[in-house]
């Protein structure tokens, strides 16, 4: 690279409008303003970014099914960022960034392409290089276990209940593999992802795999299934899943490996549309049902009363010693978190004679007015604070990672992602509030790496620091905006403040192609 176009990425780096505290929360900060145990990294999933969908053993998981059933418009995972042919790279980009720890996953039908029985000893060996290739490099890793193929599509209404029961036995069976094989390396293990996202989307919206649900609930092409009962029974199986892999890490391997196992959800912050008591209770409703849901069986070994009720018998209980082992089964939670979202009393939703999860909440949830998805997430820092101090509030202060975190934009190829870097500087400084109001967060994780292949449409929008060109061969890596200005406040540089009103012409953005090198 030249040393015009190097000094030209470092005056866009240093050009910053101090915003006097902007959205309310900590502007001014530096790495080393967090204290020493805290780690920041970036993260991916095994189907969004490896690719190589049939190669050394892998099977199709639910996630290739369900891509290959049309749901993208003929986008899928099959090749995605090319991560399994590609890791080394990869794992140089993350040590010139200067991440701390990587947030992965490992596929289940890599490592035991049948879901039970024997492991495939390529998939075995790819995860060993990739993880000592990651040390090699000196750095800091966490681990994910993926979900993807813990239920299947195949379920009917018949035998869900006897299918469900097998699928936890042999969820704990191949988390047994992954402790086994990669334990004395690997420190910190999620169980499930989003699990209340996973469990909505599969078995009530069927806007994920493995797309169950049922009229007049979620998409209009689902393939059968009970949107009024399936994600309660599946919930209850995933948390009893959880349990057991906790059990087993404890009894077996903690001793020896010293590790940490906890589970992950999406969380909003959720704010009351108006301050009238309807809505005030609908909003600490939403928190129970969305929250509460995973979180309180957890802590402290039942559903949130508000659940129990509105559900009635559609809702499992645990039985005592169920939720004798459930109580306490983590050591840190993991939380997805976005944006915002506003709630308006719905009463109408418990007067409804078939009531799937929304109705039984009982609310309306609004994107700053209105009841569509945004393309891009309002910056709304505070909401990440406030998530985190109700967590401490509300569950006892446990050790939270915030696993995603992320501003969403067109995958356009455009490198100058000014918007990303406006996200990431609030969320992170509201963070630092939140941390010094005596939150237990242990780490951070920006959403995503790469721009790779998102669950939710395919290859239209990209969260990453890096944009992967699909158009070229070799899927080449670019460094976008935000991953300078990410590696500038990892390596202790002042960031603070905001670009605003940058005026990048083409003929600089087309330069800026050039280069992998960073601040």
């Amino acid at each position: 690279m030249s040393n015009f176009v190097r000094l030209l990425s470092v005056i866009l780096i240093i050009i910053m409008v101090m915003n006097n505290n902007a959205y309310g929360v900590v502007d001014d900060y530096v790495r080393h303003d967090f204290p020493p145990h805290f780690v920041f990294g970036a993260g991916s999933s095994a189907y969004q970014v490896e690719g190589a969908v049939l190669e050394e053993g892998r099977t199709f998981s639910i996630w290739d099914t369900f891509a290959h059933s049309g749901y993208y418009n003929g986008a899928n995972g099959d090749v995605a960022c090319d991560g399994y042919h590609k890791y080394k790279e990869d794992i140089e980009l993350m040590a010139d960034t200067g991440l701390e720890a990587y947030r992965f996953s490992i596929s289940w039908s890599r490592l035991i392409p049948n879901g039970r029985g024997s492991v495939n000893l390529k998939g075995l060996q790819y995860y060993n290089d990739f993880i000592n290739n990651l040390i090699s490099h000196g750095q800091e890793y966490n681990h994910i276990l993926h979900y993807i193929m813990m239920i299947y599509h195949r379920f009917s209404k018949t035998n869900m209940e006897d299918g469900l029961v097998e699928k936890r036995k042999d969820f704990v069976a191949y988390a047994d593999v992954c402790f086994r094989e990669f334990g004395d390396r690997v420190l910190h293990w999620t169980t499930f992802n989003e699990a209340n996202v996973f469990t909505l989307g599969g078995y009530d919206g069927g806007f994920s795999p493995p797309g169950r649900c049922s009229y007049p609930f979620g998409a209009t092409n689902c393939a059968n299934g009970d949107s009024t009962s399936e994600p309660y029974i599946v919930g209850h199986h995933l948390l009893l899943a959880h349990a057991s892999t906790v059990r087993l890490y404890r009894k077996k391997y903690k001793a020896t490996q010293h590790g940490f196992v906890g589970i992950n959800i999406y969380a909003f912050w959720y704010e009351p549309n108006t301050n009238t008591t309807e809505d005030l209770k609908a909003t600490e409703r939403a928190h129970d049902f969305y929250v509460g849901w995973f979180l309180n069986p957890l802590v402290n070994g039942d559903y949130p009363e508000i659940m129990k009720k509105n559900a009635g018998n559609r809702m499992p209980n645990f039985t005592k010693h169920e939720s004798e082992r459930i109580k306490g089964s983590f050591d840190f939670f993991g939380i997805n978190h976005y944006s915002t979202l506003y709630v308006k009393d719905n009463p109408g939703g418990l007067e409804m004679e078939i009531r799937d999860f929304s109705a039984d909440m009982a609310t309306t949830l609004l994107f700053n007015g209105t009841e569509v998805n945004p393309s891009q997430f309002e910056v709304d820092p505070l909401g990440l604070q406030k998530l985190l101090n109700y967590l401490k509030e509300k569950y006892g202060n446990p050790p939270i990672y915030i696993h995603e975190n992320g501003q969403v934009q067109p995958r356009n190829g455009t490198l100058i992602d000014t918007p990303r870097v406006e996200y990431l500087h609030a969320y992170i400084g509201a963070l630092l509030d939140a941390l010094r109001n005596g939150s237990n967060t242990m780490g951070y994780f920006a959403w995503s790496f790469l721009d790779l292949f998102e669950l939710l449409d395919g290859y239209k929008t990209g969260y990453g620091l890096y944009y992967v060109d699909l158009d070229d061969n070799e899927l080449t890596r670019y460094p976008k905006l935000s991953a300078h200005w990410y590696a500038g406040f990892l390596k202790g540089k002042n960031m603070s403040g905001i670009f605003e009103n940058v005026d990048v012409k083409d003929t600089f953005s087309s330069m800026m192609w050039a280069t992998h090198d960073l601040v």
